[in-house]
């Protein structure tokens, strides 16, 4: 039997409280009704989505309704593993998951998602290379273009790419220097104790981790993001060892709690989602992003059509609104990119250079940044260059939640 048949087997075993438990915690075409014809009535259709606030927004959706004219829409914030609970315990209270690409095979494996052809997506033409062509540096399997398609032939998606970012470290700079920062082992230092973070998603927690034991010539594990169950017991170790050790202020799994943390000085490093960290300079408070010796963690979250939706045209033309340009201004503006190069047609072109082609602001202050100000880590072109691995769904996945669920314990 396969690791993925066993996997399988497992989640559809399981019950949706022991799951719960288990994971821890413009293009002018766009701009009119008549865009959407060939998708059928949609008027008479309506878009129920469930995913992180970072996507699932109501401006973003109201804009979605009037560009699109579906029928109504309506969006759930919640975590990816509460997500997750819900739709893996037969909820039809949604036609789709914003879902991170690494936990697509949660859905993919119980036939709880839909495929959604890559032709039926007007705005397709215009994806980043990215999520259509391979990198030789890994394994299919272990980069995005090998997690979001359905076959080998790219014509059909489990999940449209709507938003992607490479995750680091982020630190106060008036009390930990760019030196220390930019190592993964940060997290980890004593020198920290009692005012370092990490994230409750054990899938994200235990990368890190293992990057850190890397680092520190504790391990030597290749892909941090797929370990061995012989890895992830070493791993597990080290995190008990940690916790037990008081090294951790807190574990995050909230946008609000990481912001409120950083920004009151209780955590002065952490593993951090770049909005955030624009978040706590917002507020005229010292944070920066590192620049990991060790190289990003990469991700991508997009729309995957749950089965038996009845609103398939909606979802379709949701997923094609992501891709047209104007919904990425607003995350991009946070911190994150958009797979689609047609954000550089409807975004500020000075905003734009800064973002994405790693340029200086020009203009007045705004949100912390100030004239002349960089973002950290450079453009995307600088960034996509230095990653350490893609989220994936481990094939020691049951292992690790088992793992994981010690730790919180311990």
């Amino acid at each position: 039997m396969s690791i993925m048949e066993m996997n399988r087997r497992s989640l559809l075993k399981r019950s949706a409280g022991a799951f719960a438990l288990a994971m821890g915690g413009g293009t002018p075409f766009l701009s009119s009704r008549a865009a959407f014809a060939a998708a059928g009535d949609l008027a008479s259709q309506q878009l129920r989505t469930i995913g992180l606030s970072v996507t699932v927004q109501e401006r973003i959706l109201e804009e979605f309704k009037k560009a699109s004219g579906v029928g109504s829409t309506s969006g759930t914030a919640a975590t990816y593993p509460d997500a997750q609970t819900k739709i893996l315990s037969g909820s039809k209270d949604y036609d789709c998951w914003e879902i991170i690409a690494e936990r697509l095979p949660s859905i993919v494996m119980t036939d709880n998602v839909e495929t959604l052809p890559a032709a039926s997506l007007k705005n397709w033409a215009n994806i980043r290379d990215t999520f259509t062509k391979p990198s030789d540096k890994w394994d299919l399997k272990s980069q995005i273009v090998g997690q979001i398609w359905a076959d080998e032939g790219q014509t059909m998606l489990n999940m449209v790419p709507a938003v992607y970012n490479y995750d680091s470290i982020g630190y106060n700079p008036d009390v930990v220097t760019a030196e220390e920062a930019n190592t993964w082992a940060c997290i980890f230092d004593p020198k920290w104790k009692g005012k370092s973070g990490l994230n409750t998603d054990p899938l994200i927690a235990f990368g890190q981790a293992i990057m850190a034991m890397n680092s520190l010539g504790l391990s030597d594990v290749k892909n941090p993001g797929n370990p061995s169950a012989d890895q992830i017991d070493e791993a597990a170790k080290f995190l008990v060892s940690k916790k037990k050790e008081g090294q951790f202020r807190a574990l995050w799994g909230d946008f609000g709690e990481l912001v409120n943390f950083m920004a009151s000085g209780e955590m002065v490093v952490c593993d951090a989602w770049q909005p955030a960290v624009m978040a706590v300079k917002a507020q005229g408070k010292p944070a920066k992003y590192a620049v990991p010796k060790e190289g990003y963690r990469g991700w991508a979250i997009g729309p995957a059509m749950i089965a038996g939706s009845t609103n398939k045209e909606a979802v379709i033309a949701y997923a094609d609104y992501w891709l047209s340009g104007e919904p990425g201004i607003t995350v991009s503006e946070q911190g994150y990119y958009s797979p689609s190069t047609n954000i550089k047609n409807v975004m500020d072109p000075d905003k734009y250079a800064f973002w994405y082609e790693g340029k200086p602001w020009v203009g007045a202050p705004e949100r912390g940044i100030n004239e002349g100000d960089l973002r950290d880590g450079g453009s995307l072109e600088e960034r996509a260059s230095n990653v350490a691995y893609w989220h994936q769904w481990p094939d020691e996945y049951d292992h690790l939640v088992q793992k994981w669920d010690e730790f919180l314990n311990a």
